[in-house]
């Protein structure tokens, strides 16, 4: 899955569709999982006592999909980008995070590995969406 920003186009499976809204953004859901699955974990009762890696962790999951958003909504494929690359920052940040809430042993070695699986894989996915969106000639939207 990719995004054409300059047209709003979604290509998946080498089928195109107009994409009006972030929320359509395949990366921006997954985005949405891993936010929701760190509040999960943080909502833990020794974890919820440790508000300042508490709200830390949650921050950078919320950056995580923030950005996306933000960044699509600039309406161009440069600002795009750079907001897809905050976005993977924020997306270390809680892999990080997460090992320090393993090590205080606030989640266990299965949770860590969850938010490791899932923070490796947004990653990737947004790689790939900043290497299409560089080799595009397409501009943005505000560009038309």
């Amino acid at each position: 899955m990719f995004s054409d920003n300059a047209n709003n186009r979604l290509i998946y499976n080498n089928c195109v569709m107009k994409i009006d809204r972030f929320e359509d953004l395949e990366i921006w859901k997954t985005a949405r999982e891993l936010c929701k699955f760190v509040f999960e974990l943080t909502s833990k009762e020794i974890f919820n006592k440790d508000f300042k890696l508490r709200d830390q962790i949650r921050a950078s999951s919320g950056s995580t999909m923030d950005n996306i958003a933000e960044g699509f909504e600039r309406g161009g494929n440069k600002e795009f980008v750079q907001f897809l690359y905050i976005s993977k920052g924020s997306c270390g940040e809680v892999r990080s995070q997460g090992y320090r809430a393993f090590d205080f042993n606030y989640i266990t070695q299965l949770e860590l590995d969850k938010l490791i699986a899932i923070t490796v894989a947004q990653s990737a996915r947004t790689v790939n969406l900043i290497k299409y969106l560089k080799d595009s000639e397409l501009k943005g939207a505000k560009f038309h």
